[in-house]
Formats: structure tokens, C-alpha cells, sequence
């Protein structure tokens, strides 16, 4: 396998894991958690999924950027000969990674701090917080995979 596979395949598969993490977590947990936990069982239960969902965010992150970056310059020769629907899906990616750092920092510290002191009003307005930027985190992943996938054939 080429350098420039493996850092293709890297990049789509941190994609999957961060795209498919949050789609799993928005649309399928989130629902069921809901119909069947009360809220102490249900702010304890997304504290431990993200703490231990985010280590694999960090991973895809670090990755996408590495991996983003390597191609761009290597498979592209830089951004100035790179196509537009690059540099499209490098700015949803930034975007995206904003938005998660945002979570990460504040909500989230919020919502383990709010669960450990059992402050259970507190911590489901973090998670609604949460809740919100991971739906908007999705429809950008969505759009980015769009972009990724078709961008050759839509410019």
C-alpha cells in the first residue's frame, strides 16, 4: 500500500468513526435513553459514552488534519493547485473541529461536573446544549462526506 492510500484510508475511516459516532449517539441512544432512564441514570450514562466516544473524536481529528494535510501537499502540491471541493471539505472539517473543541471545553466539562455533584436540572441543560451542536456537527459531516464523495464530479 502507497503512502498516499494509507493516509487515504486513515482519513475516511476517522471520518466514519467521528460521523458514525454521532449519528449513533444523536439518533439511535439518545431516543432510547430517553424513553428508559430517568435523569440522574441519563446524564451518568452520556458523561461515561463521551468520555469514552471523545478519546476516538481526538484520534479522528488528529488524523483528519494530519492525513488532510499530507494529501493536500503531497497528492495536490499544495492548496494553491488543490481543487475547490477540497478546500470545501477542509473548511467544513475546520469547522466541525471548532464546534467539537467547543463541546469538549465547556458543555461537556459542564456536564461531568454538573453529574458528579448530582446537580441533575444543571447537567440536562448541558446535554441539551450537547445535544444541539452534535446535531449541527452532523449535518456538516453530512455535508462534508457529500462534498467529499461527489466534489470531482459536481465542480
Amino acid at each position: 500500500m502507497t503512502v498516499s492510500a494509507l493516509a487515504l484510508v486513515l482519513h475516511v475511516l476517522s471520518a466514519v468513526v467521528w460521523l458514525g459516532g454521532m449519528i449513533f449517539a444523536h439518533q439511535m441512544l439518545r431516543p432510547v435513553a430517553v424513553e428508559v432512564l430517568e435523569p440522574p441514570q441519563r446524564l451518568t450514562l452520556w458523561a461515561g459514552v463521551f468520555s469514552r466516544f471523545f478519546p476516538w473524536v481526538w484520534a479522528a481529528v488528529v488524523l483528519l488534519l494530519a492525513t488532510g494535510n499530507w494529501m493536500i501537499f503531497e497528492v495536490y502540491g499544495g492548496f494553491a493547485t488543490t481543487p475547490i471541493y477540497i478546500h470545501i471539505m477542509y473548511a467544513l472539517g475546520l469547522v466541525m473541529m471548532a464546534v467539537f473543541f467547543h463541546v469538549y471545553f465547556a458543555p461537556f466539562k459542564r456536564l461531568k461536573a454538573h453529574v458528579e455533584a448530582e446537580a441533575w436540572p444543571e447537567g440536562g441543560a448541558q446535554i441539551n446544549q450537547i445535544r444541539r451542536l452534535v446535531g449541527i456537527n452532523i449535518l456538516l459531516g453530512v455535508a462534508t462526506v457529500v462534498v467529499a464523495a461527489g466534489g470531482r464530479l459536481l465542480a
